[in-house]
């Protein structure tokens, strides 16, 4: 997932699809925003988060749901090397960087995704196995 945290976390805040930032696996499908801190299980296609947050790939596309009202999810769509989601964000990916249209910069280096946001924020996510961890 986080192997390049594309994964359903690492771009952002977990408490909800507010903040961005990078948080899959690249070989999941496509990026993501990242939703937070905490624990992100993967199963075959499908990762869950904290807070009741689930992240559904198939193809090029992500589909992300959260049961907050205020921020129901959204779908992301990977052409190339660029990821566009309803909500407005868009993510460029070169090698094992991603930049994030609101600041925020991913890098993956082995199992660990270290996520840069504005105004000095680090999240760091390591992934073993199915699971990966963003503290």
């Amino acid at each position: 997932m986080f192997k390049s945290l594309y994964l359903f976390a690492a771009a952002a805040t977990f408490a909800g699809f507010s903040s961005t930032t990078v948080a899959q696996t690249r070989d999941q499908g496509a990026e993501i925003p990242y939703q937070g801190r905490g624990t992100y299980s993967t199963y075959g296609n499908q990762t869950y988060g904290p807070h009741g947050t689930m992240q559904f790939n198939k193809s090029n596309q992500t589909y992300t749901y959260n049961r907050n009202p205020n921020h129901p999810g959204a779908i992301y769509s990977t052409l190339g090397h660029q990821t566009y989601g309803t909500d407005g964000s868009l993510l460029h990916q070169y090698g094992n960087t991603t930049y994030e249209n609101n600041g925020t910069i991913s890098q993956t280096h082995g199992n660990q995704t270290y996520i840069y946001r504005p105004g000095g924020q680090t999240v760091v996510c390591s992934t073993y196995g199915n699971q990966s961890v963003c503290k």
